[in-house]
């Protein structure tokens, strides 16, 4: 770490940090809301948002090592305000964003196993690096797609949402036409929710994309991708 402490001093810090902003109520409904066992402190995003400034202003890792011991020795913690500052720091320190960091990605979304890690991880991690790193990071993220975990299925049909003109359509049209029989609510919510997002973008080209394949898709998937383009389609 930089010389202003520790690991386990962010640790330290960031588990004092969320106890001082605990609210039982709000953690009950939390986890109801997340429909899991997992411990929550019971602080929110804009609570959160103020425990990541004060890790950022006081601990800055020196190397990609540190980065990665510090996200994975946050992610270790039981709460599940600590695993998601573990993707905050994740994203904090863009300069770590790089290839070699996915196989931490990665651990978020399989170990994760669950929306809000995966979704967060796909979007704001696993995106930035294929459109910076496309020749080193498509060919593992293409493993995904056709993976037996659902959530690196899901991943690899999300990681484009919000790259817009950067998207790889063809890459994006492959990966869902290849997961439209997937009977799992999340792949069929992915795949309507990305081609959704894209036609934000092209339009035509996700209306067309949508009728040439009309027979594949799910009643949820066709709702979804169709639902801003709807005087486009032959339904």
């Amino acid at each position: 770490m930089s010389s202003t402490g520790t690991i386990e001093e962010v640790v330290a810090l960031v588990r004092r940090e969320l106890a001082v902003r605990a609210d039982a109520e709000k953690a009950a409904g939390m986890q109801a809301y997340m429909k899991t066992t997992m411990p929550f402190y019971g602080v929110q995003k804009a609570g959160r948002v103020q425990v990541i400034r004060l890790v950022r202003r006081q601990f800055t890792p020196a190397t990609h090592t540190e980065y990665v011991a510090l996200c994975r020795a946050l992610w270790a913690l039981p709460h599940r305000e600590e695993k998601y500052l573990a993707q905050a720091v994740a994203t904090t320190y863009r300069e770590f964003l790089t290839p070699g960091s996915l196989p931490l990605y990665r651990r978020f979304i399989v170990e994760g196993a669950w929306w809000d890690f995966v979704d967060e991880t796909a979007t704001h991690m696993v995106r930035e690096l294929v459109l910076d790193y496309p020749d080193r990071v498509w060919p593992k993220v293409d493993v995904w797609n056709t993976h037996p975990d659902m959530w690196l299925r899901r991943a690899s049909i999300i990681c484009q949402i919000g790259a817009k003109e950067s998207t790889d359509v063809e890459r994006l049209f492959r990966f869902c036409l290849d997961q439209a029989d997937d009977t799992a609510f999340f792949i069929r919510k992915a795949i309507g929710w990305a081609l959704r997002e894209f036609a934000k973008t092209d339009p035509d080209s996700v209306a067309a994309f949508m009728t040439a394949n009309r027979e594949v898709w799910s009643p949820l998937t066709w709702r979804e991708a169709t639902k801003h383009i709807a005087d486009r389609v032959a339904d």
